[in-house]
């Protein structure tokens, strides 16, 4: 039987932090993912997806990702059923975490979240792009603009790496 589940989304909160009574950490969370198709009146749709990780990478993800952060989960889906307060059965179905990546540096990141809540107070959307003449574009077009983030990780310094440390 397979059962790989792969998502690429943003968070929709800062990761839900817990540990169990014998010290497992776990960590909830809720991915938002677009569709790749637009709904019939034209708007894309998103769809939320709950997911838990455990362990280290719990904890990992927890310090590191915070709301509207890019990430990639791999995983699997999973069921599980329980009985409320009310004495009703509820069934939830959620994605486990076995792997994340982030997907944006810490600085894309912080710099896409100021400049949302500056535009934000402005009544301007934005999708945090550094490149002002796109953004003048995307003003008058209505389009975001999508591309990769090209600053310069490493501040400028450069690398220094022989050949006889790559692993290919």
């Amino acid at each position: 039987m397979i059962n790989n589940v792969v998502l690429v989304g943003r968070l929709t909160k800062d990761p839900d932090l817990r540990y169990t009574s014998s010290g497992t950490a776990v960590a909830t969370f809720t991915l938002a993912v677009n569709r790749n198709f637009s709904s019939q009146n034209g708007e894309k749709e998103t769809d939320f997806i709950n997911c838990v990780i455990w362990r280290k990478s719990a904890e990992i993800l927890a310090n590191y990702a915070k709301k509207g952060s890019l990430i990639g989960v791999t995983g699997r889906i999973q069921t599980r059923n329980y009985e409320n307060q009310q004495g009703q059965r509820v069934y939830v179905t959620e994605v486990v975490a076995e792997n994340f990546q982030l997907l944006e540096s810490r600085a894309a990141n912080e710099q896409r979240r100021s400049a949302h809540s500056e535009d934000f107070s402005q009544n301007q959307p934005s999708f945090g792009n550094s490149n002002n003449q796109n953004q003048s574009n995307q003003k008058t077009t209505g389009m975001p603009n999508f591309d990769r983030d090209t600053s310069d990780p490493f501040g400028g310094s450069s690398i220094d790496i022989s050949d006889d440390d790559l692993p290919f």
